[in-house]
């Protein structure tokens, strides 16, 4: 489903993110990338999602080379992929109901199947009795389940997401990965970039250290 050939990503003035990356992540596996602050494990995850292009090598996603993908096939790309990223970009002045009905109103879903998927994913993350709850009433730990239920509603193959348990207390950490693995256990394909990839028991485990792959498999663990 995914598969890195030699990759690489460079920032002006010449900041190696990734340097000769290579690996495949198949359909229905659930996999950590563990390391460092600033090892690059967020520039690998939007690498996935085209929100970067590679400087050298090529990233595929079903057989699409991202680096090749036209402007405007990238909103299609995505269409797959569910995106957590450390800067939830919660909308505060709306609903959690309206938060999470957001990307299914941008696609053009009818409205009554629309809040049938709000609703069903609110329930997966335990937010549905407080569906009519302000995003700033909610704990850390319940943003992060709303920004998951946001990314999940339209029932992508692929699930991204940066550090989700950063920031959040051992037992709330301890949630928010159990819900990962649910999805996991139902077929999504699961790629998390964690600080703490003892969160993640049975996914398959990648470590980078300054841009490079130095791990993986039971080598990789924390």
């Amino acid at each position: 489903m995914i598969r890195f050939d030699r990759v690489s990503k460079r920032y002006p003035p010449g900041i190696d993110a990734l340097a000769d990356i290579s690996f495949e992540a198949a359909t229905g596996e659930l996999l950590a990338i563990g390391g460092h602050s600033g090892a690059g494990k967020s520039t690998l995850l939007k690498l996935i999602a085209a929100i970067e292009r590679p400087t050298g090598g090529a990233v595929l996603v079903n057989g699409q080379n991202i680096g090749s993908l036209a402007r405007g096939a990238i909103p299609w790309l995505r269409r797959n992929i569910g995106l957590v990223f450390q800067d939830q970009k919660l909308l505060f002045d709306r609903s959690i109901f309206d938060n999470v009905m957001l990307p299914l109103a941008i696609a053009g879903f009818p409205p009554k199947e629309a809040a049938r998927r709000v609703r069903a994913a609110l329930d997966k993350v335990g937010l549905l009795p407080r569906e009519k709850a302000m995003p700033i009433a909610l704990s850390g730990g319940e943003q992060q389940r709303l920004a998951i239920a946001r990314a999940v509603v339209g029932r992508p193959g692929l699930l991204l997401a940066d550090e989700p348990t950063a920031h959040l207390d051992a037992d709330t950490a301890r949630d928010v990965a159990a819900i990962f693995r649910e999805f996991h256990q139902v077929g999504v394909t699961v790629i998390v970039a964690t600080y703490d990839d003892r969160l993640f028991p049975d996914a398959r485990k990648i470590r980078l250290d300054h841009g490079r792959i130095v791990a993986t498999g039971a080598e990789a663990a924390a």
